[in-house]
Order: C-alpha cells, then sequence, then structure tokens
C-alpha cells in the first residue's frame, strides 16, 4: 500500500467519505472528574470525540430590581447573573436585539439554568469548543407541550426562547427540542398549531439576533406529536427550521423499522427529497420498545438496533452529520460508534486498493507448462499446515585409502567337485569315526550362511619309546 492511501484512509477515518461526521455524548461524560460544561468540553477532546450535546435541563428565573452599581450596563454586562429579559414599566425589552443600558427602577429577570453563570461564562465554553474543534448544540428542557393548554404552551415557548439565547451566547449550532403530546387534537391540527407556535418562537430568534438552527427531534411514542413525515411537513413550512433524526425514536415508534443498510438509506433520501438538505443532525442509542413505543434507551450492543448498517451507509455518503449518543453509556458508546465505522471504511479502502492493484498489473501466462498433479497425492487442504521438508544431506567424501580399505575383499569363486562315479550294489555306509580319547569333542555344524569356525586336527598320537 502506497503512501498516499495510507494518508487517504487517515483522512477518511477522521473526516468520513468526503463530509465531516462528528461523534460526540448528550451531556458531560460519566469519566469526566469535574461537572462544569468545561470540564467535559475538555474531556470529549481527551477521548477523540468531536462533539457534545449540552442539557439545559432546568429553567429558574429571578426577579429584582436593578442594583445602583449596575445602572447605565448593559444586560450582557451584568456579572455573576445571566438576564434574559428587562421590564420598564412593566413592559418587557429587546434586550439582545438592541442597545439598551439599565436604569433605575427597572426590573431584571434573570436565568439560572445550570449552564453557566453569564455572559462571559457562556462566551468561555464557547472558545474552549472552538479551540478544541468540539462542535456544541444545546437541548432544551425535556418536558415540552407546545399542544397543552395555553398557560402550558406559553411557558414551554418561553423556555425555548431562553435556551435560545444561551445556544447564541456559546455558540451552539443546534437547539434540539420536543414538541408534546396530541392530547384532543388530530394529527393535522396537531400539525397547524405546532407550525404556528415554531414560527412565533423563529422570529422572535431573528428580533434577538439568534442565529442557531432550530432542530425537532422525531419521538418515540405514538401519542407523541413528532413522526418523521410530521416532522419534515413543520420543517417545509416554517424557515430556520430542521429536523433532528432520532434513530432509537424512529425505530421504536416505526416497529423496529432501522435494521439494514437500505433501511437508513430510504430515511435519508426521503429527508433530502423533503428539505434538500446536506447536513444532518442525529442521535443514536440502544432501544427496548413494545407495539410502536419507546420503552427506554439501552447500551447500543443490548438493542435490537445495530449500528454497523448505518456505518456501511455513511461510509459511502458525502454528507456532513453529527451523531450523538444517547445511550446509558454515553461516551463508551460514542467511541464504539466510531471504530465501527472507521473498521467499516478502511475496509472499504482496503477493497478499493485490491481492485486497483489487480487491474494495473497485467496477468502474465506462465513460461513452464504447469504438470499434472501426481496420482495418490491430494492437494492439501485450504488452511492445513503443510510440514516442511527436511534438506537433504550432502555427500561425506571420504579419503580413498580409506575407503578401499573398507570396502570387502571379493571373494574367489568355489570350485564344483568332481561327480562321484556311480558304483553298482548297495552302498554301504561308512562307519562313523569315533573320537579318540582325550580329543575334544565336534561341534555341531553351524547352518549355511554363517560363518564356519577353523577345523583343528587332532594332535598326533605319541610314539612309544624303544627299548
Amino acid at each position: 500500500m502506497t503512501s498516499s492511501s495510507i494518508l487517504y484512509i487517515c483522512e477518511v477515518c477522521i473526516f468520513g467519505a468526503i463530509g465531516m461526521i462528528r461523534f460526540g455524548p448528550g451531556g458531560i461524560p460519566l469519566s469526566c472528574k469535574g461537572r462544569t460544561q468545561r470540564d467535559g468540553i475538555e474531556d470529549v477532546h481527551t477521548l477523540g470525540l468531536n462533539a457534545m450535546e449540552i442539557q439545559f435541563v432546568r429553567v429558574n428565573l429571578f426577579e429584582r430590581y436593578v442594583a445602583d452599581e449596575e445602572i447605565g450596563l448593559r444586560p450582557r454586562e451584568v456579572s455573576g447573573e445571566f438576564v434574559v429579559d428587562v421590564l420598564r414599566g412593566r413592559k418587557p425589552l429587546s434586550v439582545f436585539g438592541g442597545d439598551i443600558r439599565l436604569e433605575k427602577g427597572d426590573i431584571v429577570r434573570t436565568l439560572n439554568c445550570g449552564v453557566g453563570r453569564d455572559c462571559c461564562d457562556f462566551k468561555e465554553i464557547g472558545e474552549i469548543a472552538d479551540d478544541l474543534d468540539v462542535a456544541i448544540s444545546l437541548h432544551a428542557p425535556y418536558y415540552m407541550d407546545l399542544l397543552g393548554s395555553d398557560e402550558i404552551a406559553s411557558r414551554s415557548v418561553e423556555n425555548i426562547r431562553y435556551a435560545g439565547l444561551v445556544a447564541q451566547q456559546i455558540g451552539a449550532d443546534m437547539l434540539v427540542t420536543h414538541l408534546g403530546f396530541y392530547h384532543s387534537n388530530s394529527p393535522e391540527e396537531a400539525l397547524e398549531k405546532v407550525a404556528a407556535r415554531l414560527k412565533e418562537i423563529r422570529d422572535w430568534f431573528d428580533r434577538m439576533g439568534v442565529r442557531t438552527k432550530l432542530g425537532l427531534e422525531c419521538s418515540g411514542k405514538r401519542v407523541v406529536f413528532g413522526g418523521v413525515d410530521e416532522i419534515l411537513a413543520v420543517c417545509k413550512r416554517v424557515p430556520g427550521v430542521v429536523p433532528v433524526l432520532s434513530f432509537p425514536h424512529i425505530h421504536a415508534r416505526e416497529g423496529g423499522s432501522l435494521k439494514r443498510r437500505e433501511d437508513f438509506r430510504e430515511l435519508f433520501d426521503k429527508v433530502r427529497d423533503a428539505l434538500k438538505l446536506q447536513s444532518f443532525y442525529t442521535h443514536f442509542s440502544g432501544v427496548e420498545h413494545e407495539g410502536g413505543n419507546e420503552l427506554r434507551y439501552t447500551p447500543i450492543k443490548k438493542g435490537d438496533m445495530r449500528f454497523e448498517p448505518l456505518a456501511e451507509f455513511l461510509a459511502d455518503e458525502d454528507s456532513d452529520i453529527t451523531i450523538i449518543s444517547d445511550s446509558p453509556l454515553l461516551e463508551h458508546d460514542a467511541m464504539y460508534m466510531k471504530v465501527i465505522l472507521e473498521r467499516v471504511q478502511l475496509k472499504n479502502e482496503a477493497k478499493v486498493t485490491r481492485e486497483e492493484v489487480k487491474v494495473s498489473t497485467p496477468i502474465r501466462p506462465p513460461t513452464k507448462p504447469i504438470s499434472p498433479p501426481k496420482k495418490g497425492k491430494a492437494p492439501p487442504k485450504k488452511g492445513a499446515r503443510v510440514p516442511a521438508k527436511k534438506p537433504a544431506r550432502a555427500p561425506v567424501k571420504r579419503p580413498a585409502a580409506k575407503a578401499a580399505a573398507k570396502k570387502p575383499a571379493k571373494k574367489a569363486p568355489a570350485k564344483k567337485a568332481a561327480p562321484k562315479p556311480a558304483s553298482k550294489g548297495p552302498q554301504k555306509k561308512a562307519p562313523s569315526k569315533k573320537p579318540a580319547p582325550g580329543a575334544p569333542a565336534r561341534k555341531p555344524a553351524a547352518k549355511s550362511g554363517a560363518k564356519k569356525p577353523p577345523t583343528r586336527r587332532p594332535a598326533p598320537k605319541a610314539k612309544p619309546k624303544k627299548k
């Protein structure tokens, strides 16, 4: 593999096929020792992630009169508190849309939200995120009901407004919100009311200079407004409003519809055809569901919606996408998704490289004819271990003299005995010679092929001495 291919693989792992693919947790990482937003952003960067959704979980408003030392200041310059409203003669003034200064007798509304204390804190959070290349977004309070009673709907609209002011101050790209229950409204009536209230919020954002996108999250229960088609219909009617594709919610609401790569492709194609979007903001986690309703979030490995099909789809795409982990294992599953996507991308890149090598390298015919395999010997199976051949021993050269000495002498051919003449009459057996007294006994003759021991002649008899 060439150096240019390796560089391309590294770029793919970081930036996706062509567009940017970001992963991050929906809140401060569980492993973060500090529990502030600054600590969370720094930990996200340390873990190798590049997105984070800040949770705007509580909205506490306090009213008070302007202090003497605050007279003449702009609302953004008040230290230690975040001023969201100024009432002058019980008439609200545009805090962020115009250049006003506090006067004696004004009533200010301050917001305590858990994200930061004042505008300086918010600005510092945004600067840290920019320096570490962590894209931050904000989730409005979870309980929203734009279709409830007038009091509940007005409070929900107000909370989304305040969340928009915070999102603008920290430099968030997206403000995510839910929409609420149907109640007694039909789907058509609910669509009209939601679109009207969101248009009111979006116009207020424009007056206040809020440029953050307003994202509508798909719901996971059928009693809540927020099916995919409903969200797309609202986004068509209200400019500046975009869908938030919560995959676990869509999967649960549609009875487990996202299981294959083609299922994710159909979903993205539907959104593109409706809104012509090229950038997507999404949520992912495992989910338990029953009867078209979400029960609870689970870790990705324990749900019936896997991340691999989505990773296979994204590996072939060139769009920008942010994937926020809503799993109980926040940062763990965000890192798990990133690893899965990188594996799929590396696999695809290796496949393309192999195909390029095949095309660029011509196939040459063999110079020698390939002999057929010998009969009786089956070829080894794939994966079986082939015993290594032992190297042949080189012949040992010996000196000529020693070699000649070791060679056995050639025996002379034995002479054949002449045949005895046949005698007439019965043949008498020769009397067996008994050994002389004092002579050693003869041993039985050895078998043919064995060496015969040398025969010993009997000692001559001693002649008697003459007297």
